[in-house]
């Protein structure tokens, strides 16, 4: 016996129920899919962000530069910083040559007595000729770190000073800063190694403060890019030593 409309309309309206079912099931499904989708990629990015914070935070908790080690043969022994009035409050000029490439300096001796007359005692005794630069940064911050008699980051001069002076408020250090490296955290650590900021840089300030800036690079920093930097590091990763030897040959200031 054939179904009745009233059946046929009744099927019709099952099967279309179940159609309509199925398609907002499908809809739901895909719904959900997105939002898993979208907080995976959220989840990621702030991952990648926040790994590379903490990858600047990683590297300038330990300086730049590593602990100060007991003098070397190649340092000059000191028990105490030479004094402060070394610097005489004033501007020093000078050059700082690295594998022949002379860059011209400035010093701030009124922002920074203390680092600067550390700076102009050691670069007059020669402790600096000879001393590799031994640690290049090229992703986040940008960075060449020189003044280690170790050459490895483990050197000083025989003693320590502190605290940090002249440092931003803001933690930015403009391309041509040179700047004392130290340890995390202490702000008494500083002695021989300094860096040359070679492209503008946030460094995150700790509780010891930021990083002192003795002055500024003048001249030849494009010099240093194409004949060191550019080379990168030599194991290829964003912070090691330079692929490229970088020696300082020479340091004069007046």
């Amino acid at each position: 016996m054939a179904p009745s409309n009233q059946e046929r309309q009744a099927r019709e309206a099952r099967t279309r129920l179940r159609d309509y079912q199925a398609r907002q099931t499908a809809h739901s499904e895909k719904v959900r899919r997105r939002v898993r989708d979208n907080v995976i990629a959220v989840v990621l990015v702030l991952v990648v962000v926040t790994g590379a914070v903490l990858a600047q935070i990683f590297y300038f908790s330990g300086g730049p530069g590593a602990p100060m080690a007991a003098p070397s043969a190649t340092s000059t022994p000191a028990a105490t910083p030479p004094p402060s009035t070394l610097a005489e409050g004033r501007d020093w000029t000078g050059t700082l040559t690295i594998n022949d490439i002379p860059l011209g300096i400035t010093l701030d001796g009124a922002a920074a007595p203390q680092a600067v007359s550390s700076f102009i005692s050691l670069a007059q005794s020669g402790f600096y000729q000879g001393t590799d630069c031994h640690r290049l940064t090229t992703s986040g911050i940008y960075v060449l770190q020189c003044g280690d008699p170790n050459g490895d980051g483990s050197g000083g001069p025989g003693y320590s000073y502190g605290p940090v002076e002249n440092a931003p408020a803001d933690n930015v250090y403009p391309t041509g800063t040179l700047a004392m490296a130290r340890q995390g955290e202490k702000g008494d650590s500083m002695g021989s190694q300094f860096f040359i900021v070679y492209q503008d840089s946030t460094i995150p300030s700790d509780s010891a403060g930021g990083y002192t800036i003795l002055g500024q690079i003048t001249s030849g920093l494009d010099q240093l890019q194409a004949g060191v930097i550019a080379g990168g590091t030599a194991d290829g990763s964003p912070d090691g030593r330079p692929a490229t030897t970088a020696t300082i040959t020479d340091v004069t200031v007046q």
